[in-house]
């Protein structure tokens, strides 16, 4: 029985490396042990699978994606899952903890302000004892931002340290014939833009489905989203700038990202990951997309 009352109670890394780094801290990272570990997980990948170069780029970022972010991110769904759950229970406790102090501040003769104080504190506490209890604290779903972003810059950093022959010649003259198609020069940045608009998109879309898991959205969603529209956008001549190897690794990340994400609303693998199911999941996810993006965009017939 729950007692309610108590009175007690990532731009610049890809513009410095587009100007080859301005030293100091940019040098120094460039230079550290974990972007060293990168350059050598790479090398590693790259011999082992006998793969040329433009292969093994995206080879890498599909296995990190796959090895190290999706299990990340099916522990973020079931965290998001459960803190939706919670709500009913949370609006019901509220409603609760409104009326007791209600009646307690009349008791006390408690100014409006005061009692406004002590249910915010209460309210609080009750909420956290939830999270303690479901093991659902919001902060732990960033977990998969505080692995991803450090993992992203050290690769990409690695990339560049190879492309223009930071770490091994022998390396930059391999990345200058391991492309393929019209980006054959990965050390060399993609004149075409075909690799950076590619990229631009495909983070859009990204944004785009995201945006339309929320029915409801607060004003601060909104404000995210559209700038995450703003950085994808930007993101498109960052990437003509930088060597090839970065964009096509900025490319192929993304990419995997948005089929995890398509992948996560499935319910069958929503199941295998043991995510709770809530009322907003659809039995029909990707139909359901489909349609939000064609009504969305005026596609619809």
């Amino acid at each position: 029985m729950w007692r309610l009352w108590r009175p007690g109670g990532r731009t610049a890394l890809a513009v410095a490396a587009a100007v080859g780094g301005p030293g100091g801290w940019y040098e120094w990272a460039a230079g550290s042990a974990a972007v060293r570990g990168a350059e050598a997980g790479l090398v590693a990948l790259q011999e082992a699978a006998g793969l040329p170069w433009w292969a093994a780029i995206a080879c890498g970022a599909a296995l990190l994606r796959t090895a190290v972010t999706l299990p990340l991110a099916a522990h973020q769904s079931r965290l998001l899952a459960k803190l939706e759950n919670l709500q009913p229970e949370i609006k019901k406790l509220a409603e609760r903890l409104r009326y007791e102090v209600s009646v307690h501040g009349k008791q006390q003769g408690w100014s409006e302000k005061v009692a406004r104080f002590h249910f915010k504190k209460n309210l609080r506490r009750i909420i956290t004892e939830l999270y303690v209890r479901d093991n659902c604290h919001p902060f732990k779903a960033t977990l998969l931002v505080w692995v991803q972003v450090p993992m992203w810059v050290c690769v990409s950093l690695a990339l560049r340290n190879c492309s223009v022959g930071a770490t091994d010649s022998e390396v930059q003259e391999q990345f200058s014939a391991g492309g393929a198609l019209w980006f054959t020069d990965l050390t060399a940045p993609d004149s075409t833009w075909i690799l950076p608009v590619a990229l631009g998109l495909v983070n859009l879309l990204i944004v785009e489905i995201f945006s339309l898991q929320k029915k409801e959205v607060s004003r601060f969603q909104k404000l995210a989203t559209n700038f995450f529209r703003v950085v994808s956008v930007v993101m498109i001549p960052v990437a003509a700038a930088v060597p090839s190897s970065m964009a096509l690794y900025w490319l192929s990340s993304s990419f995997v990202g948005l089929s995890h994400n398509l992948l996560l609303r499935s319910p069958a693998f929503r199941r295998l990951c043991g995510i709770p199911r809530t009322k907003s999941d659809s039995d029909t996810p990707y139909r359901d997309v489909v349609s939000a993006l064609a009504g969305k965009y005026g596609f619809k017939k």
